[in-house]
């Protein structure tokens, strides 16, 4: 079986643990700053970061037109926090400047749990992610407040402050979680990941 090949939107945030990630769970992983980078790709993370910095970034790198052509087409893309804002159809708390991709059906609030020195960690089981509830590390995160009827809602906190908090949704072959599973050495939510694209 060919190894899946999976680019990592390689402008702000901690693509080098996603590239990591990725190649641990036995795809072909790439960085993505340009274009025709992007072509050579079955499927896309954009990584943890800053939101508002990222979607700058796209523009100033001509990204935003081919991503959002490739997410219309059937790519699966996986965003993780910052990458969560960015596939969301509708940012609260977000400037009004910042624009995404708007591919998942749902309303996400920006820094909902509070700013840097208020991360955390949880436990939260994820649908579709065989064994033990995942630990969740949560930096700046943010949560989901909405979800439109094509989401499904596939992890939520358990326990704790944030209790029942959807963090964890996927829409088709998009996929998003608040949390930064790079920072864990726990590979299931990429390898979740690279078989989706796989059966793409």
């Amino acid at each position: 079986m060919t190894a899946p090949v999976i680019g990592v939107l390689a402008l702000q945030g901690d693509v080098r643990e996603h590239l990591a990630a990725l190649a641990a769970v036995g795809a072909d992983a790439r960085p993505v700053r340009r274009p025709g980078e992007l072509d050579a790709v079955d499927g896309l993370v954009i990584p943890g970061g800053e939101s508002t910095t990222i979607s700058k970034l796209v523009d100033i790198f001509e990204l935003r037109e081919p991503i959002d052509k490739r997410i219309a087409g059937g790519m699966p893309v996986y965003g993780s926090c910052a990458g969560m804002i960015m596939l969301a159809a509708e940012v609260l708390d977000g400037r009004p400047d910042q624009r995404g991709f708007a591919g998942i059906e749902m309303t996400v609030r920006r820094n909902a749990f509070g700013r840097q020195v208020d991360s955390f960690e949880a436990a939260v089981e994820i649908n579709g992610v065989p064994g033990e509830p995942f630990h969740a590390v949560f930096i700046r995160a943010p949560w989901v407040e909405r979800v439109g009827a094509g989401v499904e809602v596939i992890g939520t906190v358990t326990g704790g402050p944030a209790a029942d908090r959807i963090v964890a949704v996927r829409q088709g072959n998009l996929l998003a979680t608040s949390f930064h599973p790079e920072l864990t050495g726990d590979l299931r939510v990429h390898a979740y990941f690279a078989e989706l694209v796989r059966a793409a």
